[in-house]
């Protein structure tokens, strides 16, 4: 299986990197983004652009694929709706749009987050948009398209986030982590069982879908 990652130096974008390069089953790993993930590996190839609404530099690199893992996020806060729409909604569909064009049996797995708004109609800001983007995806002809809402990620084998207030959140909840496995176990994950249920999910077995909480969780 050949994959895309887009968000591959975010955590949970790291994550599922390391999953891919792991993986036997997987024998090219392309990311995108502006920079390169520390990562190396033969089977890695890295590519960045200045813009990623511009891939056409690229193009040539992004044909023959079978899955595409999508994890470009950021915080809301401090954002305008304007400005989140364009990178968590816009971004989103242009990149779907040019793989689609490309790969048209491709499996599109999208990170999206917990308690999204499928309605896209409700009060919370980052809620909607991502239930827009949702929503939007999932219309389009892809081989699958499957949207994965995780609760609590803890990052694992070094994999840190990019937001520094998500690290320090990290540091202060991780000796509550079994508390929270024990009274909600479904909607704790870790970056590296994350990255292993996306690749399951690209594989096959899953249409359009949105997984979250206990059917995220029962997926192997």
């Amino acid at each position: 299986m050949d994959v895309v990652i887009f968000g591959a130096t975010g955590m949970v974008g790291q994550g599922v990197l390391r999953e891919c390069l792991r993986d036997p089953q997987i024998s090219r790993v392309v990311t995108v983004g502006r920079t390169a993930p520390p990562a190396t590996d033969p089977k890695l190839r890295a590519l960045t652009v200045p813009d990623l609404f511009d891939l056409s530099p690229i193009a040539g690199e992004l044909t023959n694929l079978d899955a595409c893992f999508y994890a470009i996020g950021v915080t809301s806060l401090g954002m305008n709706e304007a400005d989140y729409t364009r990178v968590t909604h816009d971004l989103t569909l242009s990149v779907a749009n040019f793989l689609l064009a490309r790969n048209p049996r491709l499996a599109f797995v999208f990170v999206s987050g917990a308690s999204s708004d499928s309605s896209a109609q409700g009060r919370v800001m980052w809620a909607r948009v991502k239930g827009k983007t949702e929503n939007a995806l999932l219309r389009m002809p892809f081989k699958s398209v499957t949207v994965v809402r995780p609760g609590l990620i803890i990052p694992m084998h070094g994999i840190r986030s990019r937001t520094r207030l998500y690290n320090v959140l990290y540091v202060i909840l991780r000796p509550l982590v079994p508390l929270f496995k024990r009274l909600a176990p479904n909607q704790v994950t870790t970056t590296e069982r994350l990255g292993r249920t996306m690749i399951r999910l690209a594989r096959g077995g899953f249409d359009r879908q949105v997984l979250e909480g206990e059917r995220l969780a029962g997926v192997h």
